[in-house]
């Protein structure tokens, strides 16, 4: 063990500090890391879920968690909203009359199916031939950004 008593206290100080402004730069690139994750994450559960949940809901009536396993299966597991996400998405599309909900007891009130309504079918055409080709041109830039960083 070395002896480390020749230290003096203005370098104990210095090195204090030093291992501080260490700890907030560490502390900001993971802060940054967690936005940009949480950036990525928006653009699926803002952008593409709610025409997912609904081009769902066109094939079959459903609730919250069999939506969250669904998209999960269909992407091999590679996106899985949480109920978290998905219930509150439901809530607004049924508010906007999109879809409706009906409890599978209505006693119990266990599990709530929602089914689209005609106007949630026609708002999900609707949103199908707006978001092609910006679907269609996300992914080119995609590719591009992908190919040169990679």
């Amino acid at each position: 063990m070395s002896d480390l008593s020749f230290i003096s206290p203005e370098d104990i100080k210095a090195e204090e500090k030093r291992l501080y402004e260490e700890y907030k730069q560490k502390v900001n690139q993971l802060k940054k890391v967690q936005k940009e994750n949480e950036a990525v994450g928006q653009v699926f559960t803002k952008g593409l879920l709610p025409i997912y949940v609904l081009h769902l809901l066109s094939l079959s009536p459903s609730n919250g968690n069999d939506l969250s396993n669904k998209i999960g299966e269909r992407t091999g597991g590679l996106w899985i909203p949480s109920t978290g996400g998905i219930y509150p998405l439901l809530k607004k599309l049924e508010k906007q009359e999109f879809i409706t909900g009906e409890w599978d007891d209505p006693k119990k009130k266990f599990k709530k199916i929602y089914k689209l309504t005609e106007k949630g079918r026609l708002e999900y055409l609707n949103k199908k031939l707006l978001l092609k080709p910006k679907i269609e041109e996300s992914l080119k830039v995609f590719k591009i950004i992908y190919k040169d960083i990679y």
